[in-house]
Parts: structure tokens; sequence; C-alpha cells
């Protein structure tokens, strides 16, 4: 059985920050959960990498991120969310996309996304959202979250993210990292960094190296051992030295209370629109399918909620 779990590094100068995660385990409940095609495997679970460490950088108890990847391609957009606490989950609005295989053999997942938009909602508890846009720079997630960390946050940070399908299609191995550029770093700490980088072995490679049939007891290992062998080759002086484990795995928060709030979002007029249509509505779930029913008089209680909201 995989699993999923992040863990967080620094340097022994204090120069640079590392988030780093296993997400095998989350990756493949997307894939069961929506039946992705093995392009879309690899476009939603880089996405849902990269958003699960955007969401444990927040740190903040309650606070959230919503990532979304919106592109002129066959895949037409993947939204993810995240929170502090490590709870991830996500979609891809075409779960079927395909395309052939770049000339290095590699998945075209830029193309599956094609020419778009990166939508950055963070939920910080205020009354009003940070929303941030960024132009898609390739639409294979990691550059375009590289991109969206300067041009929007002013950040000097590097993502990478990927995922290693297994002979099913499903995850065999997805794992990713974002480094973060830190307050008075050296330039010799930045320098044997950048030099390491097009060394550093492939992250999925290494997540489906780890044992995947760990006890709780032995995972806190695998990630300080999964964090050692990426950034192996750094001088012993900018070592990385692994810090904190932490939560990060797939998690749908769904429920009756929050489809609700989606139905009563529309207004009283299409809520008696829908009650004399059809007497009934069905919701279901984006991120997990889960099916929701509201018969007529719950219909009609959600209607006198908008109309007592609307008057107060």
């Amino acid at each position: 059985m995989s699993f999923s779990k992040a863990i967080t590094g620094m340097d022994r100068s204090g120069s640079f920050r590392i988030y780093m995660g296993i997400t095998t385990s989350a990756v493949q409940q997307a894939h069961m959960l929506h039946g992705t095609s093995p392009l879309a495997t690899h476009l939603l679970g880089r996405a849902l990498t990269g958003t699960g460490l955007f969401g444990l950088m927040l740190r903040e108890p309650g606070f959230k991120v919503t990532l979304q990847f919106k592109g002129d391609g066959p895949a037409e957009q993947v939204l993810c969310t995240a929170d502090s606490a490590g709870n991830v989950k996500g979609y891809v609005a075409n779960p079927q996309a395909d395309l052939p295989p770049k000339e290095d053999g590699s998945p075209d997942v830029g193309g599956a996304l094609g020419t778009g938009i990166l939508t950055c909602i963070r939920d910080t508890g205020t009354a009003e959202p940070y929303v941030g846009k960024v132009d898609l720079v390739s639409g294979e997630i990691a550059e375009d979250l590289t991109y969206y960390f300067l041009a929007s946050e002013q950040q000097n940070t590097l993502v990478s993210l990927g995922v290693k399908l297994d002979e099913n299609g499903g995850a065999a191995g997805a794992g990713g990292m974002i480094i973060q550029v830190l307050p008075d770093a050296l330039d010799e700490a930045i320098d044997a960094l950048e030099a390491w980088l097009p060394l550093i072995p492939s992250l999925s490679v290494l997540a489906a190296e780890m044992p995947s049939d760990a006890t709780e007891d032995e995972i806190p290992e695998i990630m300080r051992e999964f964090m050692r062998r990426a950034f192996s080759g750094m001088p012993e002086e900018y070592a990385v030295d692994p810090l904190d484990i932490l939560p990060l795995d797939w998690n749908c928060d769904c429920s009756e209370e929050r489809l609700e709030e989606v139905l009563i979002s529309l207004g009283s007029k299409e809520i008696s629109a829908i009650i004399e249509e059809d007497g009934e509505a069905e919701v279901t779930c984006q991120f997990c399918g889960k099916s929701y029913h509201f018969d007529k008089p719950h219909l009609e209680a959600l209607r006198m909620k908008c109309i007592t909201r609307k008057m107060n």
C-alpha cells in the first residue's frame, strides 16, 4: 500500500528552505476516483503535488490555497485545493485527455493544457481571499508554479514535480519539491544548489523506490532518506538537513452542508425553477464524485434561506 507524506528541510547555511513530498497515495486515489487517462494522471498528479506542498507553506491553521490551471488544450483545466494541514483534492475537467508523447518520449502535459491562465486563490481568513493570475508558461505545472512565485509573489522559488505510472496507468510513484531562497542567502550556497539541480534524481522514480508497505513508525525515516538521496550531491557546508515530517494526502471534505451552500449560491429564483421543473436535485462533488440528494422539502427550505439572507 503506497503512502503520501511531506518533509521540510534546510541547508546548513540557512540559504534555502525545502518542502518535499511523496504523493503516490494521493495521486493514485485521484486516478481511481476520476478514471484518468495516463496523460491526465500525469497532469493531475503534478498539480495535486504542487498544490499540496503550497498548502503546507501557508502554515497557519485553516489557511487554504486553490490553484486553477486553465488552457485551450484537450484537458481544458485542472483545479486543486489544499490546506495548511496537508489535505489536498483536485480534478481535471477532461479526465480522458490524450495526446501522443513528445519526441523524447515524455508525456505532453504542456500540450494537454495548452495556452491559458494560472489562477491562485489564497484564503487566509480575511474577508476577501488573495487572488493572483499569471499566464501559463508551458502548462508543465512545475514551470508555471515557479513563474507564479516569481511574478506574483516576488519569491525566488524552484518547483519540481513528477509522476511515474505503473503498468495499469496508475501511480507507481509521485513526488515533488518546492525550494525557497531565503533572505540573506549566501551566493555560494545558491551556486552549489544550481549546480546540483540538473543532476538531482527523478523525484517520481525515488518515490517509487521507497518501501510502499511501510508502517507509520517507519515512514519518518523513509522521508528523511528520500530527502537525503535527493540532495546527496550537495557540498558538506550546504548539505540539506531533514526537519519536520508533515501530513500530506488526499482528503475531500465535501458534505451536505457544503453542497447546500452551492445551491443557495444559485439564488432563490433558480432554486424555484428546479423545484418546478424537477421537484428534486442531485448534486455531485466534482472532487470525489459523491452525490447528494435534495428532495422538494429540502429545496424549499434552501429557497427560504436564500430569501432570508437577502432580506438581512
